[in-house]
């Protein structure tokens, strides 16, 4: 996801509800996120469907990666050539 550009992605809230069609066409066409700002606070982060989707794929990727970290430190991994002669052992021949 490209990185949000302070002078274009960031308005307030009143501003994007008058223009809701050309913000969220800004937010498809730049793949960059916008974050909105309610009385100067920042409130939501708006993005694009693709860019969302990624995002999640990436952090189930990272959570996955994690939880695996965990588990080779707790000792609960398997060795690589105990996981090679497993398959091996169950593939026909």
């Amino acid at each position: 996801m490209s990185r949000v550009h302070l002078d274009e992605d960031i308005r307030p809230l009143s501003e994007f509800r008058a223009g809701i069609a050309s913000f969220v066409k800004q937010i498809h066409d730049t793949r960059r996120p916008m974050v909105l700002t309610q009385r100067g606070r920042r409130v939501a982060v708006l993005v694009d469907v693709q860019e969302y989707e990624r995002m999640k794929d990436r952090l189930e990727l990272l959570e996955e990666i994690y939880k695996a970290e965990e588990q080779i430190a707790s000792g609960a991994g398997v060795a690589h050539q105990d996981t090679k002669a497993r398959i091996l052992n169950k593939l026909p021949r």
